[in-house]
């Protein structure tokens, strides 16, 4: 399995991110995936600093990006802006295209498939 890509997952809620990144390293042991969940002070909410250093974290060169609410997506876009990776934001349903994508990921499936598994689960 080539790691080209990884995933970072952007949850209001510390405990939903991490909760979702335990799941996903079930299916996906050899993806990178990281959470950036909650406030600095890790209270409910969403910070534009973890986003950043969840970003500048990863050894792949390319992000597939998750998030669960409207403000989580105003600072990854922030920090998309800001970011050395190659990032994709995905308006998808947060944890069905994340499990989606990374076992999808683990499998080495080429990432146009992923990209057309995942953009079906469009939130409209």
């Amino acid at each position: 399995m080539s790691k080209t890509h990884g995933i970072l997952l952007v949850s209001h809620v510390p405990a939903i991110a991490d909760g979702l990144k335990e799941l996903l390293s079930q299916v996906a042991a050899d993806v990178t995936i990281i959470s950036a969940g909650g406030t600095d002070e890790n209270e409910i909410g969403t910070s534009f600093d973890k986003i950043s250093q969840g970003l500048e974290s990863f050894e792949e060169e390319r992000v597939l990006a998750f998030y669960d609410l409207g403000s989580a997506k105003m600072n990854l876009e922030m920090a998309m802006e800001v970011a050395t990776k190659k990032v994709t934001l995905y308006d998808t349903a947060f944890v069905e295209s994340a499990y989606t994508a990374a076992s999808l990921l683990q499998a080495d499936a080429p990432i146009d498939m992923i990209e057309e598994q995942v953009n079906a689960l469009k939130v409209k």
